[in-house]
C-alpha cells in the first residue's frame, strides 16, 4: 500500500538531526601532552620545583654590612690620599662614614632595647615559678 507525501513527511523520517556541538579540544594542549607521552612515556610532565622565598635579612646580617662599608671607604680614601687627590674626597668619605655610624648605632639601638625586652620576660617568668612554689 502507499503512503502519500504528507504521511511519509509527518513521520519525521526527512528531518534532519539538529548539529550539537560536542566540547572542542585544545588542539595547543594535546600536542604538548603528547609530546610529553613520546619524550618521557608519561601523561604528564612533572610539576616545576618552586622557587625557595628568599631569606629574610637580619639585622646581625646588615650590622656587618655597613661595618664592611665603612672599611671600603676608609681604604678608598687611604687609596685617594696616596695618589695625592685625598684632600679631594676626604670631606665626601667622612660624611659617608658618619652616617654609617649612626646607622650602627641605630641598629645597636634597636638591638639592645630587644636583649631587653628579653630579659625583663624571663624575669618575670623566674618570678612567677618562685611564687608558684
Amino acid at each position: 500500500r502507499r503512503r502519500s507525501a504528507a504521511q511519509c513527511q509527518g513521520g519525521g523520517g526527512y528531518e534532519r538531526e539538529r548539529f550539537r556541538p560536542c566540547a572542542t579540544r585544545d588542539l595547543e594542549k594535546e600536542k604538548r601532552r603528547l609530546q610529553n607521552l613520546l619524550a618521557t612515556g608519561c601523561e604528564e610532565p612533572p610539576p616545576p620545583p618552586l622557587p625557595a622565598p628568599p631569606a629574610p635579612p637580619t639585622e646581625r646580617d646588615r650590622f656587618q654590612e655597613v661595618l664592611d662599608e665603612i672599611e671600603e671607604r676608609r681604604s678608598f680614601l687611604e687609596e685617594m690620599t696616596s695618589l695625592g687627590r685625598g684632600k679631594e674626597y676626604q670631606p665626601i668619605i667622612s660624611t659617608e662614614i658618619s652616617q654609617k655610624i649612626r646607622e650602627l648605632e641605630m641598629i645597636d639601638k634597636v638591638r639592645s632595647s630587644k636583649l631587653t625586652e628579653e630579659r625583663e620576660r624571663e624575669m618575670a617568668r623566674g618570678r612567677k615559678d618562685q611564687q608558684q612554689q
